[in-house]
């Protein structure tokens, strides 16, 4: 091989790794948008990356294409590592066709994707795209088919995430809403199905890109986006402490780490923290911050469904997912919104052996014609299919309410806690003493020469014999009711006895959950 082979290789591969317009890379910077390489550069470990098939070209002609054949295609693809573990990456390059997705395109995709899953490995996408290829055709549609198909596949199998840094339209969004994960950058990333344009000739609608499908849209309304930040930089970080948190794949379980807080610390705060009146509120992730090793946890979906918290955190160095009704929101009831969120996380916790813990402190569920209306039968039901259908281990305290169908759902001993704990605070029943009382002694009440005085008197009657903090305890439906200041040590003793925990469903193709 002579020099002149190698000189003319490397200037091929610096085309490549420029781009074929200077100019593009400053209209990107102009943006506040990194480029493809920049950003697979912060997401992975200085000097991992390992390209495949950075001299890729379409093949397309008509429309001009057969005179612009850009390498790469306008996606970069390939691998690296993540706190030095395997993880593949395919970034969309704006610079190029926008970004848009054609044949050769879709090709390189469709090809790692097939390396992550047989790798058993991670798989990350950072979307900056202007979706199909209109120059391609149909060939551009049969590449998403093929993505989504892969993205199916890999579902449960290895985690999923996308990362979104510009514009997704039309069906290419249908990939991000098939991962685990959907991360978004402020002002920058739009996510929707018909833009602007067409909800404006069809509708009369007047709506701004942001407006219609922005990163606070979805994270607060829609409930698309999982994560929202100000900027690439510290997305894309974030993104590297959500994969610190995930195993590999459904075969491995989640990376431990040495954990410098004590295994039994006290958690006496807890004992002043949640109040004993069940009407006062109180912020749960206080709770999880006092549990959780040196108070840490990732919180999925905040700003969405808030009257229930789905964290990723740490015991003992031991990764679990926390899921907890929040007093501060609607009083922590469960409603439609609330019910899907948590379903979904308690799915991916399931699919990649991340015990949960469920801290419950619930009124009920939501009552209202809209509820009724819009489903909450069928999509409350997703929840306790959920619960139900897991078999990773599965700790669950009562700190307060616990009343009627939200608390069997709430992950109670009937459909399946390993560990059923309470508070001495718990009241656990079909419904409230008020709301009890006077269904049961309507009559007697109404009778009564002072009804109000009657009504007192049987509210005090039935909390003393049916919602005592004991009662569940007394007949087998809790395990032990316990000191709050000693909560994080029992949970950490109890997830280590799971740990090699065995369970194995019936045999079937697969379950049909509630729709």
């Amino acid at each position: 091989m002579t020099q002149e082979h190698l000189d003319e290789l490397n200037a091929i591969k610096e085309e490549a790794r420029q781009g074929p317009d200077p100019a593009a890379t400053e209209r990107q910077h102009a943006k506040s948008k990194l480029t493809a390489r920049e950003r697979i550069e912060l997401l992975l470990d200085k000097g991992s990356f390992q390209e495949i098939e950075p001299l890729r070209r379409h093949r397309a002609t008509g429309f001009g294409l057969e005179n612009k054949k850009p390498y790469t295609d306008g996606v970069v693809t390939g691998w690296g590592t993540v706190d030095g573990r395997t993880v593949f990456v395919y970034a969309h390059d704006f610079r190029i066709f926008g970004g848009a997705l054609g044949e050769a395109h879709a090709d390189k995709i469709h090809k790692l994707m097939d390396r992550a899953i047989a790798a058993g490995a991670p798989l990350v996408s950072l979307n900056d795209g202007a979706g199909a290829r209109i120059q391609e055709g149909v060939t551009a549609l049969a590449g998403y088919g093929g993505i989504f198909r892969r993205n199916t596949r890999a579902s449960g199998v290895i985690p999923q995430i996308s990362v979104m840094l510009g514009p997704c339209a039309g069906g290419a969004a249908y990939s991000p809403a098939l991962t685990d994960f959907v991360f978004m950058v402020r002002d920058t990333s739009q996510m929707f199905i018909t833009g602007p344009d067409v909800v404006k000739a069809v509708t009369g609608e007047d709506i701004t890109h942001n407006g219609l499908g922005g990163a606070d849209v979805h994270a607060d309304t829609s409930g698309v986006a999982h994560f929202v930040y100000d900027d690439e930089e510290t997305c894309l970080e974030e993104v590297r402490y959500l994969l610190s948190l995930l195993p590999s794949n459904n075969r491995e379980l989640p990376p431990a780490v040495p954990a410098d807080d004590l295994a039994d610390r006290p958690t006496k705060a807890l004992r002043e923290l949640v109040p004993f009146d069940g009407n006062r509120p109180y912020d749960i992730r206080q709770v999880i911050e006092e549990l959780a090793d040196d108070g840490e946890h990732f919180e999925v979906s905040a700003s969405w469904a808030a009257n229930i918290v789905c964290s990723l955190a740490r015991l003992d160095g031991q990764v679990v997912g926390f899921v907890a009704n929040q007093p501060l929101s609607m009083a922590g009831v469960l409603d439609i919104k609330s019910s899907e969120k948590a379903a979904r996380f308690v799915q991916f916790c399931d699919a990649f052996n991340i015990p949960l813990v469920t801290l419950v402190d619930v009124p009920g569920f939501l009552p209202g014609v809209d509820q009724e209306h819009e489903g909450i039968i069928r999509r409350g039901a997703k929840l306790l299919y959920a619960y139900c259908n897991a078999t990773v281990p599965r700790i669950s305290v009562v700190l307060r309410k616990a009343y009627g169908g939200a608390y069997i759902v709430m992950d109670s001993r009937s459909i399946g806690a390993d560990i059923a704990l309470a508070w001495p605070t718990n009241e656990i029943a079909v419904m409230g003493a008020e709301g009890a009382a006077n269904v049961i002694f309507r009559k007697q009440i109404a009778a009564a020469d002072d009804p109000e005085a009657v009504r007192q008197q049987r509210i005090k009657e039935y909390k003393a014999e049916l919602m005592h903090p004991y009662y569940a305890a007394e007949r087998g439906l809790v395990d032990d009711v316990i000191d709050p200041g000693e909560t994080r040590e029992v949970l950490i003793r109890s997830l280590a006895m799971l740990r090699a925990k065995h369970a194995e469903l019936p045999h079937r193709k697969h379950g049909n959950p509630p729709q």
